[in-house]
């Protein structure tokens, strides 16, 4: 009998290879069902984030868009800016003479006149000087009535050789001597009169009075600087704003073809606007650190709306283009420097690329499309050229959804 032999080594090699194979059958199938399940959730994804206007590769239904139509018109192009209200004029008043303030006629914000009195200084010691002067006048001038008549006396008597020529040349002398007194004694009643004037101060122009900055019994004097009162014109008023040194050619342009070119002052949300003028002129250099250049513009300001020193958005028209294709800032798409529209034919969007000039309060002047082409102004996420849509009146009402109300 031979005794029993245990597995020889092959036999033990494809045993333990088996489980191996087997393993690895396992695993692919595990990879394979994964795969599979992957690309089933992703495609059910793709299929709902899918944009439904994609109706050209995809077949869906149209997009639902509203719509304008381009229309041919006059746009104007405007050059906007930050002004400051000026005063042409601001007229701080001080005292020229030392006195006793005795009256102020004025009420804090009145409407005053020129020629309106304002304040009155206590003029009796000036008074008195310009009495003084007139005495000593009145008084030079009889000395020389006196002399002009000895004079005269003189020449008679010379004429009859009664008396040496000497004497006559003397007289004539003392006579223009004379005459030089009185236009001294002149002078200073003058002077007198121009002090007593300005105890009675008055408005220099037409403007509005601030707050009132003395009170009756305050001592001013001349040489203290302290100012009496502010007037402010007001009507008309000015704005100082910049204007770009690209834009200034243009502005030059219409200046010098005398046009008057429009300024409108909107409030500091640029949503209301306050008064419109009429551009001055432009200031003589350019400012090197901001590369503007000032511009005054007049405002006639009836309502006194504009108030000095306040701040406005200004909007200044440059000029006016006639016969222009507008269309809704708000159909113009951009992709990078490219501008395009989608235009709808026969219920299809076309893209067409334009070219975009001025903009103007939510309207644009474009060239490559015609009058009367209806564009779409919604739903762009959802468009591309040759698009299937459903264009919507933008006239029909909506509800709180955005849906059309039924």
């Amino acid at each position: 009998m031979h005794p029993e032999s245990g597995p020889t080594p092959s036999d033990q090699n494809s045993s333990s290879k088996k489980p191996k194979a087997l393993r690895l059958i396992v695993w692919i199938a595990v990879l394979l069902i994964f795969a599979l399940g992957f690309v089933l959730i992703f495609r059910h994804s793709s299929q709902q984030s899918a944009p439904s206007g994609r109706n050209a590769r995809g077949g869906l239904g149209p997009v639902t868009v509203t719509t304008a139509t381009a229309k041919k018109g006059d746009i104007g192009n405007y050059l906007d800016s930050i002004g400051t209200v000026t005063p042409v004029y601001t007229s701080s008043i001080t005292s020229q003479v030392n006195g006793i303030v005795t009256a102020v006629h004025y009420r804090e914000g009145q409407l005053v006149r020129k020629g309106e009195p304002l304040i009155e200084i206590d003029a009796r010691p000036y008074q008195a000087n310009l009495l003084q002067a007139q005495g000593t006048l009145e008084r030079d001038q009889n000395l020389l009535a006196q002399s002009e008549m000895d004079l005269q006396r003189y020449r008679d008597a010379w004429a009859r050789k009664a008396i040496p020529k000497q004497t006559l040349d003397d007289q004539e002398k003392l006579v223009l001597q004379q005459q030089g007194t009185i236009k001294i004694d002149q002078g200073a009643v003058q002077y007198d009169q121009v002090q007593v004037g300005y105890c009675h101060i008055v408005a220099p122009i037409s403007g509005r009075v601030g707050l009132r900055l003395i009170d009756p019994g305050n001592v001013v004097q001349s040489s203290g600087g302290t100012t009496l009162a502010v007037i402010t014109q007001i009507q008309p008023i000015t704005v100082i704003f910049t204007v770009a040194e690209d834009n200034l050619g243009q502005v030059q342009d219409r200046l010098r073809k005398n046009a008057k070119l429009t300024v409108d002052a909107f409030d500091r949300a640029s949503t209301s606007k306050i008064a419109t003028g009429t551009l001055l002129t432009l200031d003589n250099q350019i400012d090197t650190t901001t590369g503007t250049v000032k511009a005054r513009a007049m405002f006639q300001n009836p309502n006194a709306i504009l108030f000095p020193n306040e701040f406005v958005n200004i909007r200044l028209l440059v000029d006016t283009i006639h016969d222009a294709v507008l269309v809704p800032t708000s159909a113009i798409q951009h992709n990078g420097k490219v501008a395009y529209l989608f235009v709808i034919r026969d219920n299809t969007a076309h893209l067409v690329n334009i070219q975009t000039g001025v903009t103007d309060q939510g309207t644009t002047q474009v060239t490559g499309i015609n009058p009367g082409d209806l564009l779409a102004t919604s739903s762009f996420e959802k468009l591309q050229d040759n698009t299937k849509v459903a264009p919507q009146d933008n006239s029909t009402p909506s509800g709180p959804s955005g849906r059309p109300a039924p």
